[in-house]
């Protein structure tokens, strides 16, 4: 597992109105226009968080015209549920398998 990816997503995503953006996306693709009439923030705000959950993969964009499009990108959402899911295993599974009875103190 490479640690310090999921860190740097984990990040990106503790953000509130970020999360509270990728909730709206996961009804279906939205447009800028659309995602600001929820908020209460001007229009670089919006780019700025945005462009986060772009730059890390987690929204994909693409131009329609003079609109901006944005989706959820779920394969990385599920690569992070996964890899959370990893560490949230049962102690039979455990990281510290080498030690005797999967016990990791």
């Amino acid at each position: 597992m490479v640690y310090k990816e999921l860190s740097n997503l984990l990040k990106v995503l503790s953000d509130p109105s970020r999360l509270e953006i990728l909730d709206l996306l996961s009804c279906g693709e939205l447009c800028a226009c659309d995602l600001l009439e929820h908020f209460q923030y001007t229009q670089p705000t919006l780019s700025h968080h945005m462009k986060s959950l772009v730059d890390h993969d987690l929204v994909m964009t693409r131009k329609n015209g003079n609109k901006r499009m944005y989706q959820l990108n779920h394969e990385v959402l599920n690569m992070i549920t996964e890899k959370l899911n990893t560490i949230n295993r049962s102690i039979d599974e455990c990281i510290c398998d080498d030690m005797k009875h999967g016990n990791c103190s």
